[in-house]
């Protein structure tokens, strides 16, 4: 077996405690739940596609965690009575990583059966996970960690794909208001914090690129980068990649919250009339 954490990172983070992470069959999900097994807690992989559950529980089995240790379900997270049906089954929760995410989902003028799938997921199935667990964790009187997996097109929001922004905008604010409510009713006992991810290589970009570029983290180095951040009590979990350092993130997040408050064009950073200006900016 792997050797445990040498300190943890969150006082929900020990040994026999049991975390759920969504999406948790592959990418980052998959990193991070080979964290929890390394601090010796039992992990419950929620996917919708059982051969990615029976083919993650493998390679941990190989690795020498327990089978005792490593639960799958099969479960949509789109689908409210599923979450409710499997926070009922398992029991005590001590850590939830709402992190299941699609791509997809288009411009403004793309059809709304594709927005609908991608938000019933995206957001909608962050909610229904936290909806489904956190009141369980709140009561047990017990330390609790919710993670929830956003992005950076959620506070940036480039074009391109809208409704993958307006679902990762709305995790954002949901985390948000989460991290304040369990702040209010357990005095910190509960903490929720925001994971958002740099460019990683995960399955949703090897179906378009068969080799990770130089560029991008590996699932691994953000599980590691989202551990360091915990221990910190960090809320906003922003993590860098190979190209893109945290001050080059810092300052396009400080431009996008500056067109509202210097009523400046919609996305302007985009805008033909403000790209020599922004340009200067980020040289400053």
């Amino acid at each position: 077996m792997m050797n445990a954490l040498d300190k943890s990172p969150h006082p929900a983070i020990s040994a026999g405690n049991l975390a759920v992470i969504t999406g948790g069959a592959s990418g980052i999900g998959l990193a991070c739940a080979a964290k929890f097994l390394s601090a010796n807690m039992r992990v419950c992989l929620v996917d919708r596609s059982e051969e990615a559950l029976d083919t993650a529980a493998s390679e941990f089995r190989k690795m020498g965690f327990s089978t005792d240790d490593i639960i799958t379900k099969l479960v949509d997270v789109s689908d409210c009575e599923q979450l409710e049906a499997l926070a009922a089954g398992l029991g005590p929760v001590s850590v939830l990583m709402n992190n299941a995410a699609i791509g997809g989902g288009g411009s403004v003028l793309a059809k709304a059966k594709a927005w609908e799938r991608l938000i019933s997921i995206n957001l909608m199935g962050v909610f229904y996970g936290v909806n489904a667990f956190a009141p369980a964790i709140v009561e047990s009187g017990q330390p609790g960690l919710i993670i929830n997996t956003g992005s950076k097109q959620g506070i940036t929001q480039p074009p391109g794909n809208t409704a993958y922004n307006v679902a990762k905008s709305g995790v954002k604010s949901l985390t948000e208001g989460l991290a304040h409510t369990l702040r209010e009713e357990t005095d910190g006992r509960v903490t929720a914090h925001l994971l958002v991810p740099g460019f990683t290589y995960t399955g949703m970009m090897k179906r378009h690129l068969p080799e990770k570029p130089d560029a991008a983290w590996t699932p691994e180095q953000v599980a590691d980068y989202l551990f360091e951040a915990l221990a910190k009590n960090d809320f906003y979990i922003i993590c860098p990649d190979n190209e893109t350092t945290l001050e080059t993130d810092r300052k396009r997040m400080s431009w996008a919250a500056g067109d509202v408050i210097n009523n400046r064009p919609a996305l302007s950073r985009w805008h033909p009339g403000y790209k020599a200006e922004f340009e200067e900016y980020m040289k400053e």
